[in-house]
């Protein structure tokens, strides 16, 4: 699986800023402090998670950002998808280009339907999950695996990520 930091950072400022927000709107001066990420980076992520709906900006002294939801609401998806970052599990694009020159690999299917299967799981976790510390495989309940599924033979994870953004 290849997630780069752009998801793994986006994660790490939603649970950073659902843990303190209580005290009103979050700096991401403050967040990039704590969290050891970049300030212009941060920037670029929130601008993202602002346009997805996930966090609301606020203008002025004292402003910072919130999150648009209860954290309880907004799962881990949800943020990776909101910074454009999908869970690539092939080395192919568009479900052949880069397989073996324009030809699906034999262990293709297998790939794909890992990526879905992670896609599942995160979609299941919740941001309030991560910040309590409660992400335990056997208490994580995943949604119906048909909810992953296209109307054809093809099991596609690009699909499941436009079908949701």
């Amino acid at each position: 699986m290849r997630l780069t930091s752009k998801g793994r950072y986006a994660v790490s400022a939603m649970v950073d800023l659902s843990k303190q927000q209580n005290g009103g709107p979050v700096t991401l001066a403050a967040i990039s402090e704590r969290q050891f990420i970049s300030l212009s980076y941060l920037e670029q992520l929130f601008r993202k998670l602002r346009e997805a709906g996930l966090v609301n900006s606020v203008r002025g002294p004292g402003g910072g950002y919130t999150m648009a939801r209860d954290p309880s609401e907004i799962t881990v998806a949800e943020v990776i998808r909101a910074v454009n970052e999908p869970v690539h599990t092939t080395m192919c694009e568009n479900g052949v280009r880069g397989c073996h020159r324009g030809n699906r690999c034999d262990t293709h299917q297998l790939w794909e339907a890992l990526g879905l299967h992670i896609y599942r799981f995160l979609d299941a976790v919740t941001i309030q999950q991560v910040r309590d510390g409660e992400v335990f495989l056997d208490r994580i309940e995943l949604v119906d695996v048909s909810q992953y599924l296209n109307q054809g033979d093809e099991v596609r994870l690009d699909a499941k990520i436009a079908s949701v953004s």
